[in-house]
């Protein structure tokens, strides 16, 4: 469990009801700790659980090489584009301009909603070989409930989420595309990645939760950050300026100490390898 910064209180209260991911988890079902990973010829993919359920991903080995995954949940639901017209930022260009100066790999999930909405960016990020895009539905509406005050998928459509998300992100244009899905707002059940499993993606969650959802305060959200990390961890973050405008200032701070720690950054997929 994450240990949360007393700043951080309040700001945890608001993000129960963040409409992205990375707050609190759910109950989780048997499936806690999927087989180990096996290398394909393309990204490593973990091997299906019990009978062919979604494997779930939640952090890498902790070994004594010192490396981490920086994840960016690049949010926005079906039903904001009028928001978006009216001149909400659901993008963050500053903090992937800020990834590239500092040389920081990063996973991208992002919604396919994201992706017609923001197709160059899209394009910039997933053909850019510092990054990779993992699949965050499409409509960033909630697989299971109750999660979040999200709406919910229909039933029946789960699967359909995730192919028309990833339609939408290669529509735009990317090529580093990775066969990994995290549920909006880490929401699921056992019948989720039941009804998942045909689509033979592993299911990527986090073992520390940045606090960025909300958050006002970089400092706190570094804090966090740097609290909560061991080798082998996965955090997860925000590529969303209206819902997690401090992430910038906070990933400025977060780099340069891991780095000073002997932390070395990878993707998922590198984490996920092994």
């Amino acid at each position: 469990m994450i240990r949360f910064t007393h700043k951080m209180t309040v700001l945890g209260v608001l993000g129960a009801v963040l409409v992205g991911c990375g707050q609190a988890q759910p109950t989780r079902t048997a499936v806690e700790r999927p087989p180990a990973p096996h290398v394909t010829k393309g990204p490593p993919v973990m091997a299906p659980g019990p009978g062919g359920r979604t494997p779930v991903f939640t952090r890498g080995p902790q070994r004594a090489a010192k490396v981490v995954a920086l994840s960016f949940d690049a949010d926005m639901t079906a039903d904001e584009g009028p928001r978006a017209a009216a001149g909400e930022h659901f993008d963050n260009p500053e903090l992937i301009a800020l990834l590239r100066r500092l040389k920081v790999p990063a996973t991208v999930f992002m919604t396919g909603r994201w992706a017609e909405e923001y197709p160059d960016q899209a394009r910039s990020i997933g053909t850019d070989p510092l990054f990779e895009i993992g699949n965050h539905s499409y409509s960033h509406y909630a697989f299971t409930t109750p999660c979040y005050g999200l709406p919910t998928v229909e039933e029946g459509a789960v699967r359909e989420e995730v192919r028309r998300a990833f339609g939408a992100i290669r529509a735009a244009g990317a090529r580093n595309v990775v066969p990994y899905f995290r549920f909006p707002g880490g929401c699921y059940d056992d019948a989720t990645l039941r009804a998942l499993g045909p689509e033979k993606v592993t299911a990527v969650q986090w073992d520390v939760v940045s606090g960025d959802a909300f958050a006002t305060d970089a400092d706190a959200v570094a804090e966090q950050v740097l609290d909560g990390v061991r080798s082998g961890s996965l955090v997860v973050m925000h590529c969303t300026r209206s819902a997690a405008p401090v992430t910038a200032d906070a990933v400025r701070q977060v780099v340069p100490e891991l780095r000073r720690r002997g932390y070395r950054f990878v993707k998922v997929s590198e984490l996920m390898g092994g």
